[in-house]
């Protein structure tokens, strides 16, 4: 029979093991730490381990990525010895988890898996996804384990429900510096056939160019509609205050244009735009704004003053 200080330092072992999980731990780990499902049934019982569902238990102190945490160890779970992870977040929860910012998310958690794994069936709010494209080189061993961001943003546009949230998942990464084309480019060089891989492979052509964001896209492809040449993008300048990068540039006719999303709203962002701009337009180029928003509702206006 174990003694308190037996049972004492089991604790500590588990718990230990838990920290890299945001307090969690499988049955196989425990398993493998030696915890007998006894023992399991009185920690319980004294209300210091918590059952999540049937494979997973709440050891230690819960993290703000407990809920991924679970959603992950859920679907395969892992050794306590560190075996490399057969489940992953993926797509649009790994963008998140790597930083992700002002993207509206479909309220669910994605998980990866290599293809004919047999991941445990996922709870409500998990979605998983069996992929044949699956990598160990591209998963970290966070916590919880993520798919690195390009292969990430590749997996969102593949799983997005239109072809125009495929555009923005594929754009934003690249927009907020967490990667880059080159690197959406090899990831994207994986999809041997998808319905999407055209449009995808476009779109990282155009980012590879220069064009930081959807806003810039749709400008760009306007432009070409009307006939317009083919300007400079994300053009840097030199200014009293620091290098400023320009959206859109026609050096030859000293055209700028600025492409605003609501972003550029805030009191910050406008204040500072309102500057660098005045400082080109004293350069003698000419300054043009385009919103987002009248870019969509109005682009014939627009284009017209371009």
């Amino acid at each position: 029979m174990s003694t308190s200080r037996d049972r004492l330092t089991r604790r500590q072992v588990v718990v230990a093991a838990s920290r890299a999980q945001s307090g969690l731990v499988t049955t196989t780990q425990l398993r493998e730490l030696g915890v007998t499902r006894s023992q399991l049934r009185a920690e319980v019982a004294a209300e210091r381990w918590t059952p999540i569902g049937s494979r997973i238990v709440a050891v230690g102190a819960a993290d703000e990525n407990a809920a991924w945490c679970a959603a992950v160890l859920g679907r395969a779970p892992q050794s306590a010895g560190g075996a490399h992870p057969r489940a992953a977040l993926g797509g649009l929860t790994a963008l998140f988890a790597a930083g992700l910012s002002g993207i509206d998310g479909d309220g669910l958690i994605h998980v990866a898996a290599p293809k004919s794994s047999r991941p445990l069936a996922a709870p409500a709010g998990v979605r998983v996804h069996e992929t044949r494209r699956w990598r160990d080189e591209d998963v970290i061993a966070s916590s919880p384990p993520r798919v690195r961001t390009p292969a990430a943003a590749v997996q969102a546009a593949l799983w997005a429900r239109t072809s125009r949230e495929a555009a923005l998942l594929l754009c934003a990464p690249v927009q907020q510096r967490l990667t880059t084309a080159a690197d959406l480019g090899e990831s994207l060089d994986l999809v041997r056939r998808d319905p999407r891989r055209a449009l995808l492979r476009s779109l990282v052509d155009e980012l590879a160019d220069g064009v930081h964001s959807l806003n810039e896209l749709d400008f760009a492809r306007m432009c070409r509609a009307r006939g317009l040449p083919e300007p400079e993008r994300q053009v840097v300048v030199q200014r009293a205050g620091g290098n400023a990068h320009l959206d859109v540039r026609w050096r030859r006719w000293g055209v700028v244009v600025e492409i605003d999303g609501i972003g550029h709203l805030r009191p910050d962002r406008w204040i500072e735009d309102s500057v660098r701009h005045n400082e080109i337009a004293l350069g003698g180029d000419v300054v043009l704004h385009v919103t987002s928003i009248g870019l969509r509702l109005q682009p014939d206006r627009n284009l017209a003053l371009v």
